[in-house]
């Protein structure tokens, strides 16, 4: 049976603009000024490979009964009765209001499944606003641009625990075990010869001839018990020399993709390893918040394995620092070799990407952190830094409580980054540190 979700929260949080996105059309007027939207309004959403039925409300009002508003909060109210999930949406860039919190009440006594998303998270100082929506007890929010498309994998994965696709649901649980992998790289670097050859059959076309792949194309793989859902997409050339409409469209899917993945393999060519386009594709990546492998295909044409792989880690360290740590891992599509080393990289960094670290190991870690190297005194003044938590995974983020956020230099930020990196074990995925000026609750009251 497909599943009904309902779009609710306050009014110009971007409801309208993140329905238009998942059914495809902009069916849904959109306008700065708040109260556009009246009635509610249905459509068919379709997200990855699930399949359900959005509503999109009125925003949520305290107001009389008999007004138009009370009218438009009814409908609303009708909306949730109705839908067996909601999204409850909040501007990240506005932050937490007494309606939010008035309306989060509603959305907790529903008993509905509710899944908080955080939108406008595209924007400079959104993440003030994401980290305070903890306090709605509605969970973890989900950080998405409604407008831009940002976020929407994360969205994916949330709706997936409660939403099943067209299949049966034994399908779907099956599915939803699953590792979300993106292979990415340049034209003719041997994605689709490499997925062929992890699948054991001929599932995608291959060729000498570059840019034979256009659409994404997923398969499921399963190899030594781990599970893969496999994304083949298009070769990404520099932007600047994609001139054809149709390679245009294709580079896009394969940035979808990527946004849809948990694990994204950059796969390389062994004769040019380490091109100014695979720093690109890495760098998107990153960016994206996905954990990252570097495959390297064509391993048949190495000669001394064991040193090139050395060599190329090192590089990889040097030029990708953001990933630092990231697996390296030496492929041939044609003979096999390291197929089973690739699926145990991707298990791991899909193992790190979701990895927690507990509060107090992480202030235990501040402390002596800070003892060996204190942050730089700036205008004579020093800078505290108080205590420090993570609020989510996927990828590891951290919110870093100090005085003078602002001050505190660019280079001490990414000194606390790569030594975080290597305390807790965090190779090869996108570490996010935020920085906070905020009172410790747990300090002694003077």
């Amino acid at each position: 049976m497909t599943m009904t979700v309902a779009i609710v929260g306050r009014p110009n949080v971007g409801k309208s603009t993140l329905f238009n996105r998942l059914v495809g059309k902009r069916l849904a007027l959109v306008d700065d000024r708040p109260g556009v939207t009246r009635d509610r309004r249905e459509g068919d959403a379709r997200l990855g490979h699930l399949s359900f039925r959005i509503i999109d409300t009125a925003g949520l009002e305290e107001a009389k009964a008999e007004s138009l508003e009370g009218r438009m909060r009814a409908q609303t109210e009708a909306a949730i009765a109705d839908a067996d999930v909601l999204l409850f949406m909040i501007d990240a860039k506005a932050g937490i209001t007494p309606s939010d919190r008035s309306f989060g009440e509603l959305a907790r006594r529903s008993g509905k499944h509710t899944i908080l998303v955080a939108n406008k998270a595209e924007a400079k100082g959104s993440e003030s606003g994401t980290l305070d929506a903890y306090a709605l007890g509605l969970g973890e929010p989900v950080e998405v641009s409604a407008e831009h498309g940002d976020g929407m994998g994360d969205l994916l994965r949330a709706l997936a625990l409660c939403v099943p696709d067209e299949g049966d649901e034994e399908e779907e649980s099956e599915a939803g075990r699953r590792i979300r992998v993106a292979v990415l790289g340049r034209p003719n670097a041997g994605k689709s010869t490499l997925i062929n050859a992890l699948l054991g059959e001929d599932r995608l076309l291959t060729g000498p001839e570059a840019g034979i792949t256009r659409d994404s194309i997923a398969v499921d793989i399963e190899r030594h018990g781990v599970e893969l859902r496999v994304f083949d997409t298009a070769g990404m050339r520099k932007r600047a020399r994609i001139e054809d409409k149709l390679e245009k469209l294709s580079v896009a899917d394969g940035l979808r993709a990527a946004r849809f993945a948990e694990v994204v393999i950059v796969l390389m060519d062994a004769t040019h390893p380490f091109e100014e386009q695979d720093l690109r594709i890495a760098d998107l990546v990153e960016r994206e918040g996905r954990a990252v492998v570097l495959a390297i295909s064509k391993s048949d044409l190495v000669k001394d394995q064991q040193g090139f792989v050395t060599r190329m880690r090192e590089e990889a360290d040097d030029r990708l620092s953001q990933v630092k740590g990231a697996p390296v891992v030496l492929v041939s599509g044609l003979t096999g070799e390291g197929l089973d080393r690739l699926v145990r990289a991707v298990q791991q960094a899909h193992e790190v990407w979701n990895r927690r670290v507990a509060t107090n190991p992480l202030n235990r870690w501040l402390i002596e952190t800070t003892d060996q190297h204190p942050p730089p005194a700036v205008s004579g003044r020093r800078i505290k830094l108080r205590y420090i938590t993570q609020p989510k995974a996927r990828p590891p983020s951290f919110v870093l409580f100090c005085s003078r956020a602002d001050a505190l230099p660019e280079s001490y930020v990414r000194y606390l980054v790569n030594n975080l990196r290597a305390s807790f074990d965090l190779p090869g995925v996108p570490i996010r540190l935020t920085l906070r000026e905020k009172d410790n609750p747990y300090a002694e009251k003077e």
